[in-house]
């Protein structure tokens, strides 16, 4: 396929618009990251500029006192139809963009390719990173290759991704981590059920507990964070006349960023201290990832507050924030489109949001 030609100088919605009709499913970026390559290097000056692999990195280097960047991911999730894209006008929405990958996040893209090449002389150095492989198992992703190869270059003031916020600052992230509570028992015959043990009657303290958990809520930076334990998936049982031996039920716990990993298993472990206790529960963390602190606190990222008028709240979400959270760079997320929308069937972006984010973001990078 002929790379296509992307027009960094047109409206980021125009832009936007093209992104989505490269097909960039999650480990088949090669088309667009090579038309983001040829634009930036065709259509931008002031940037040194980096292919690796599927990454396209590019940086200004004129000794200002601060750097930001814009990071943000290529790929989407696989396509259900909704591409080419098309546009719609609605008299409770307005404007939309509709496709795979309008939200989630080719218009976040597009902005940022869109100042790279439209801003003369920000006042802040500018790093561009655009990653591949974010929509699926973090060892393939894109964000993470550049952190283990290349980390100079995540080396920031404030980084901003342009994850979907519906155009709100949505600063930090909590973590996550899942957890499987097994239990074991002996089998039988269902008509002789006293001769078994059942393993899936031993998970109903663990259920139980669960649903009389309270969570946590917590104020940091004045973003309130809203944490959660729920059970996500159950399996057990043999068959419809067999006493099951093994059952298993895994829990997903959301945690605030004030929380390290190790402090968020401590906190289940005594959450289900009584079944472990007992001896006939199993624990096992089986994915866990660290939250980001908001630290809005810090001079850039307090800027980019001010530019958005103050407007800002916890993201409950994980996302690669966490990565930048952990390096010491002040992370944000910030982009066009609903979250709520990503990955749909009827994905769809407002077009005026796009243009609201473009124009937040030039206003804090001139400042």
């Amino acid at each position: 396929m002929t790379t296509p030609t992307l027009d960094l100088h047109a409206d980021p919605v125009d832009l936007t618009a093209a992104l989505v009709d490269i097909e960039s499913e999650s480990r088949d970026e090669t088309i667009i990251a090579d038309a983001v390559e040829n634009a930036l290097r065709s259509q931008t000056s002031g940037f040194e500029i980096v292919r690796h692999g599927n990454r396209v990195l590019a940086r200004t280097d004129r000794g200002l006192d601060s750097r930001v960047i814009l990071a943000g991911h290529l790929d989407t999730v696989p396509v259900v139809g909704n591409l080419p894209h098309r546009r719609s006008v609605d008299d409770g929405e307005g404007e939309m963009l509709h496709g795979c990958g309008t939200v989630d996040m080719k218009s976040g893209d597009a902005v940022f390719l869109h100042l790279a090449a439209t801003m003369a002389r920000p006042a802040h150095d500018l790093t561009l990173i655009f990653y591949d492989c974010e929509e699926i198992a973090a060892k393939y992703n894109g964000l993470g290759a550049i952190e283990r190869e290349l980390p100079e270059w995540l080396h920031g003031d404030v980084a901003i991704l342009g994850e979907p916020t519906a155009g709100l600052i949505e600063a930090g992230c909590q973590g996550t981590m899942r957890v499987r509570l097994s239990t074991r028992g002996v089998r039988a015959h269902s008509a002789r059920s006293w001769m078994g043990d059942n393993a899936i009657h031993k998970l109903g303290d663990v259920l139980t507990t669960l649903a009389a958990y309270v969570p946590r809520t917590v104020d940091i930076d004045g973003c309130e964070y809203r944490e959660g334990l729920s059970a996500v998936g159950i399996d057990g049982g043999v068959a419809g006349n067999v006493v099951p031996d093994a059952a298993h039920v895994d829990v997903n716990f959301r945690f605030a960023p004030d929380r390290s990993v190790e402090q968020a298993t401590d906190h289940v472990r005594e959450v289900f201290a009584a079944q472990l206790a007992g001896g006939e529960v199993d624990f096992t963390v089986t994915d866990s990832a660290p939250g980001a602190l908001p630290g809005l606190s810090n001079p850039a990222a307090a800027a980019l507050v001010a530019a958005a008028d103050g407007q800002f709240r916890a993201k409950y979400g994980w996302t690669d924030v966490s990565r930048f959270s952990a390096l010491g760079v002040p992370a944000v997320n910030l982009g066009p489109g609903d979250p709520n929308l990503a990955h749909r069937v009827d994905e769809r972006v407002p077009v005026a949001q796009i243009g609201q984010v473009a124009d937040l973001l030039r206003a804090f990078l001139s400042a």
